[in-house]
């Protein structure tokens, strides 16, 4: 059973920037742990810690064909973007029922720190590539949909404010 329920759109906590982690201790293991188990319960490939209500910098992935089934990175940061761009279709599970199309690098470089505190470096193209960039998005307060074009926030206006809606009938 999840222990934290996905944080929806508009909640305020998504448009925060996160604070760094300074020390990887039991309470970030537990979180880590939780992030995949609400992950998994919805089916995603990647969740940002603010999703779960926590504004700290940490981000997960799990996609089993590119062999990252169980990536944890702690304060990570984009350390080169490509100037080739693709656009690929995206959806965020904080904005349910919304895909569309965003342009992201192609090809990146990841530092952060591993679970056990060790510096990484992934060298991500492709599917990784993109779904590390949408979380960090999320660890800076960005959505996917702030980087639409006008047309295409238009477009959608009446599914965010239908959750909007939603999210005024929830909150106390």
């Amino acid at each position: 059973m999840v222990k934290r329920k996905i944080i929806v759109y508009p909640d305020p906590v998504l448009s925060l920037v996160s604070e760094e982690v300074t020390e990887i201790d039991e309470e970030t293991q537990e979180l880590i742990k939780d992030m995949f188990e609400a992950m998994d319960e919805e089916v995603g490939i990647g969740l940002a810690a603010p999703q779960l209500g926590v504004s700290e910098r940490i981000m997960v992935v799990s996609i089993k064909e590119k062999n990252f089934e169980r990536l944890a990175i702690i304060n990570p940061v984009i350390s080169f973007f490509s100037e080739e761009t693709v656009v690929i279709e995206e959806g965020c599970l904080s904005i349910p029922g919304i895909n569309m199309d965003v342009r992201r690098p192609a090809n990146i470089i990841l530092r952060g720190l591993a679970r056990s505190g060790r510096l990484v470096e992934i060298n991500a193209t492709g599917m990784l590539a993109r779904v590390i960039q949408h979380e960090i998005d999320h660890l800076d307060g960005v959505l996917f949909i702030d980087r639409l074009s006008y047309k295409d926030k238009k477009a959608i206006e009446a599914n965010l404010q239908a959750l909007n809606k939603q999210y005024s009938a929830a909150s106390p």
